[in-house]
Protein backbone atom coordinates (compact mmCIF):
# COMPACT_ATOMS: atom_id res chain seq x y z
CA UNK A 1 0.00 0.00 0.00
CA UNK A 2 1.34 3.43 -0.92
CA UNK A 3 1.83 6.01 1.85
CA UNK A 4 -0.32 9.00 2.75
CA UNK A 5 2.11 11.48 4.29
CA UNK A 6 0.34 13.33 7.10
CA UNK A 7 1.72 16.75 8.01
CA UNK A 8 0.22 18.27 11.15
CA UNK A 9 0.57 22.06 10.98
CA UNK A 10 -0.98 22.81 14.36
CA UNK A 11 -2.72 26.20 14.58
CA UNK A 12 -1.86 28.33 11.60
CA UNK A 13 -2.89 31.45 9.69
CA UNK A 14 -5.24 30.70 6.79
CA UNK A 15 -3.46 32.66 4.07
CA UNK A 16 -0.04 31.15 4.75
CA UNK A 17 -1.61 27.70 4.75
CA UNK A 18 -3.34 28.45 1.45
CA UNK A 19 0.01 29.22 -0.15
CA UNK A 20 1.53 26.15 1.46
CA UNK A 21 -1.08 23.78 0.02
CA UNK A 22 -0.69 25.39 -3.41
CA UNK A 23 3.04 24.80 -3.07
CA UNK A 24 2.49 21.12 -2.23
CA UNK A 25 0.05 20.83 -5.13
CA UNK A 26 2.61 22.23 -7.60
CA UNK A 27 5.26 19.81 -6.34
CA UNK A 28 2.85 16.88 -6.60
CA UNK A 29 1.91 17.87 -10.17
CA UNK A 30 5.55 18.12 -11.17
CA UNK A 31 6.44 14.78 -9.61
CA UNK A 32 8.83 16.33 -7.06
CA UNK A 33 6.57 14.81 -4.40
CA UNK A 34 6.26 11.10 -5.08
CA UNK A 35 3.53 10.48 -2.52
CA UNK A 36 0.09 11.83 -1.65
CA UNK A 37 -0.05 14.17 1.34
CA UNK A 38 -2.61 15.28 3.90
CA UNK A 39 -2.13 18.65 5.59
CA UNK A 40 -3.99 18.97 8.90
CA UNK A 41 -4.48 22.36 10.50
CA UNK A 42 -6.50 24.40 13.00
CA UNK A 43 -7.12 27.92 11.67
CA UNK A 44 -7.43 31.30 13.28
CA UNK A 45 -10.93 32.74 12.60
CA UNK A 46 -11.55 33.33 8.89
CA UNK A 47 -14.46 33.36 6.43
CA UNK A 48 -13.70 31.87 3.02
CA UNK A 49 -15.64 32.50 -0.17
CA UNK A 50 -15.71 29.69 -2.72
CA UNK A 51 -16.44 30.11 -6.43
CA UNK A 52 -20.15 29.50 -5.81
CA UNK A 53 -20.62 32.14 -3.12
CA UNK A 54 -23.82 34.16 -3.52
CA UNK A 55 -24.51 37.64 -2.18
CA UNK A 56 -27.33 36.23 -0.02
CA UNK A 57 -24.81 34.02 1.77
CA UNK A 58 -23.20 37.08 3.35
CA UNK A 59 -25.74 38.93 5.53
CA UNK A 60 -22.80 40.98 6.79
CA UNK A 61 -20.97 42.46 3.76
CA UNK A 62 -17.24 41.71 3.36
CA UNK A 63 -16.19 45.33 3.98
CA UNK A 64 -18.12 45.35 7.27
CA UNK A 65 -16.57 42.03 8.27
CA UNK A 66 -13.13 43.46 7.52
CA UNK A 67 -13.98 46.54 9.62
CA UNK A 68 -14.78 44.18 12.50
CA UNK A 69 -11.40 42.54 12.06
CA UNK A 70 -12.73 39.34 10.48
CA UNK A 71 -10.46 38.00 7.73
CA UNK A 72 -12.34 37.27 4.49
CA UNK A 73 -10.58 35.27 1.76
CA UNK A 74 -11.76 34.56 -1.78
CA UNK A 75 -10.41 31.21 -2.93
CA UNK A 76 -10.52 28.88 -5.93
CA UNK A 77 -12.35 26.02 -4.25
CA UNK A 78 -15.86 25.03 -5.23
CA UNK A 79 -18.85 25.69 -3.03
CA UNK A 80 -20.26 28.67 -1.19
CA UNK A 81 -19.19 30.50 1.96
CA UNK A 82 -17.89 28.81 5.10
CA UNK A 83 -15.81 29.70 8.13
CA UNK A 84 -12.86 28.25 9.97
CA UNK A 85 -12.14 28.78 13.64
CA UNK A 86 -10.08 27.21 16.44
CA UNK A 87 -11.35 23.78 17.44
CA UNK A 88 -12.20 22.82 13.86
CA UNK A 89 -10.14 20.07 12.21
CA UNK A 90 -9.30 21.21 8.67
CA UNK A 91 -7.76 18.78 6.20
CA UNK A 92 -6.19 19.51 2.83
CA UNK A 93 -5.55 16.29 0.89
CA UNK A 94 -2.95 16.68 -1.86
CA UNK A 95 -3.82 13.58 -3.88
CA UNK A 96 -2.97 12.63 -7.45
CA UNK A 97 -6.31 11.33 -8.73
CA UNK A 98 -4.57 9.90 -11.80
CA UNK A 99 -3.31 7.22 -9.41
CA UNK A 100 -6.74 6.74 -7.85
CA UNK A 101 -9.74 7.63 -10.02
CA UNK A 102 -10.18 10.62 -12.33
CA UNK A 103 -13.69 11.40 -11.13
CA UNK A 104 -14.49 14.48 -9.03
CA UNK A 105 -17.93 13.22 -8.01
CA UNK A 106 -16.32 10.02 -6.73
CA UNK A 107 -13.68 12.01 -4.85
CA UNK A 108 -16.27 14.19 -3.09
CA UNK A 109 -18.33 11.17 -2.08
CA UNK A 110 -15.19 9.43 -0.74
CA UNK A 111 -14.31 12.47 1.38
CA UNK A 112 -17.83 12.45 2.78
CA UNK A 113 -17.62 8.72 3.34
CA UNK A 114 -14.34 9.02 5.23
CA UNK A 115 -15.78 11.65 7.58
CA UNK A 116 -18.91 9.55 8.11
CA UNK A 117 -16.71 6.54 8.93
CA UNK A 118 -14.65 8.60 11.39
CA UNK A 119 -17.72 10.01 13.13
CA UNK A 120 -19.22 6.56 13.55
CA UNK A 121 -16.03 5.48 15.34
CA UNK A 122 -16.88 8.26 17.81
CA UNK A 123 -20.46 6.97 18.13
CA UNK A 124 -21.83 9.99 16.24
CA UNK A 125 -24.33 8.91 13.56
CA UNK A 126 -23.57 10.70 10.30
CA UNK A 127 -25.00 10.86 6.81
CA UNK A 128 -25.02 12.58 3.44
CA UNK A 129 -27.87 14.71 2.09
CA UNK A 130 -29.00 14.18 -1.48
CA UNK A 131 -27.98 17.03 -3.75
CA UNK A 132 -25.73 18.67 -1.14
CA UNK A 133 -22.05 18.33 -0.30
CA UNK A 134 -20.90 17.77 3.28
CA UNK A 135 -21.82 15.63 6.28
CA UNK A 136 -24.83 15.86 8.61
CA UNK A 137 -25.81 14.32 11.94
CA UNK A 138 -29.35 14.32 13.33
CA UNK A 139 -30.34 16.96 10.77
CA UNK A 140 -27.48 19.30 11.64
CA UNK A 141 -24.39 19.94 9.51
CA UNK A 142 -21.12 18.91 11.12
CA UNK A 143 -18.61 19.01 8.24
CA UNK A 144 -18.12 21.17 5.15
CA UNK A 145 -16.26 20.17 1.99
CA UNK A 146 -14.93 22.30 -0.85
CA UNK A 147 -12.28 21.21 -3.33
CA UNK A 148 -10.21 22.33 -6.28
CA UNK A 149 -8.27 20.16 -8.72
CA UNK A 150 -5.34 21.05 -10.97
CA UNK A 151 -4.11 18.48 -13.48
CA UNK A 152 -5.98 15.91 -11.35
CA UNK A 153 -4.09 16.89 -8.17
CA UNK A 154 -6.42 17.96 -5.35
CA UNK A 155 -6.22 20.89 -2.98
CA UNK A 156 -8.55 22.48 -0.43
CA UNK A 157 -10.65 19.80 1.31
CA UNK A 158 -12.79 19.45 4.43
CA UNK A 159 -13.53 21.13 7.75
CA UNK A 160 -14.90 19.01 10.60
CA UNK A 161 -16.33 20.87 13.58
CA UNK A 162 -14.83 19.18 16.64
CA UNK A 163 -14.65 21.51 19.66
CA UNK A 164 -15.19 24.94 18.04
CA UNK A 165 -17.92 27.19 19.44
CA UNK A 166 -19.49 27.73 15.96
CA UNK A 167 -19.66 31.51 16.52
CA UNK A 168 -18.26 32.30 13.08
CA UNK A 169 -21.14 30.54 11.36
CA UNK A 170 -23.49 33.14 12.84
CA UNK A 171 -21.97 35.76 10.49
CA UNK A 172 -22.84 33.84 7.31
CA UNK A 173 -25.37 31.53 5.70
CA UNK A 174 -23.18 28.41 5.95
CA UNK A 175 -22.57 26.84 2.55
CA UNK A 176 -25.39 29.04 1.24
CA UNK A 177 -28.03 26.72 2.77
CA UNK A 178 -30.84 28.77 4.28
CA UNK A 179 -31.92 27.56 7.70
CA UNK A 180 -29.04 25.12 8.15
CA UNK A 181 -28.08 24.38 11.76
CA UNK A 182 -24.41 23.77 12.42
CA UNK A 183 -23.12 21.45 15.12
CA UNK A 184 -19.87 19.92 16.36
CA UNK A 185 -18.52 16.59 17.50
CA UNK A 186 -18.38 17.95 21.07
CA UNK A 187 -22.13 18.65 20.98
CA UNK A 188 -23.10 15.32 19.43
CA UNK A 189 -20.74 12.79 20.97
CA UNK A 190 -22.10 10.47 23.71
CA UNK A 191 -21.41 11.38 27.32
CA UNK A 192 -19.06 8.42 27.80
CA UNK A 193 -16.46 9.92 25.42
CA UNK A 194 -13.80 11.79 27.40
CA UNK A 195 -13.78 15.49 26.30
CA UNK A 196 -10.05 15.66 27.08
CA UNK A 197 -9.28 13.13 24.34
CA UNK A 198 -11.88 14.28 21.82
CA UNK A 199 -9.54 16.27 19.56
CA UNK A 200 -6.87 13.57 19.37
CA UNK A 201 -9.45 10.84 18.82
CA UNK A 202 -11.20 12.77 16.06
CA UNK A 203 -7.89 13.50 14.34
CA UNK A 204 -6.79 9.86 14.54
CA UNK A 205 -10.14 8.54 13.31
CA UNK A 206 -10.23 10.95 10.36
CA UNK A 207 -6.69 10.05 9.28
CA UNK A 208 -7.44 6.33 9.57
CA UNK A 209 -10.69 6.65 7.61
CA UNK A 210 -9.04 8.65 4.82
CA UNK A 211 -6.30 6.07 4.55
CA UNK A 212 -8.87 3.29 4.31
CA UNK A 213 -10.98 5.10 1.69
CA UNK A 214 -8.05 5.94 -0.57
CA UNK A 215 -6.09 2.74 0.11
CA UNK A 216 -3.12 4.60 1.54
CA UNK A 217 -1.08 3.93 4.67
CA UNK A 218 -0.88 7.09 6.83
CA UNK A 219 2.68 8.07 7.76
CA UNK A 220 3.38 11.05 10.01
CA UNK A 221 5.90 13.63 8.85
CA UNK A 222 6.89 17.16 9.80
CA UNK A 223 6.61 20.15 7.50
CA UNK A 224 10.39 20.28 7.26
CA UNK A 225 10.56 16.65 6.13
CA UNK A 226 9.74 17.93 2.64
CA UNK A 227 12.48 20.50 2.04
CA UNK A 228 11.67 23.28 -0.39
CA UNK A 229 12.73 26.86 -0.81
CA UNK A 230 10.10 29.54 -0.31
CA UNK A 231 7.61 27.55 1.77
CA UNK A 232 5.58 30.07 3.81
CA UNK A 233 6.26 30.02 7.55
Amino acid sequence: MRPLVVVDLGRRNYLSTLELQRHYCRRRMSGELADDHLLLVEHDPVITLGRGTRATSLPVPPDELARRGVLVAEVERGGDVTCHEPGQLVGYPILDLKQLRQDLHWYLRELEGALIDALRRLDVPAERRAGLTGVWTRGRKIACIGIHVKQWVTLHGFALNVTNDLAGFGLIVPCGIAGVEMTSVAREVPAHVDPATLWSRARMDVVTALGDRFQRAPVAASLHAVPAAGVPA
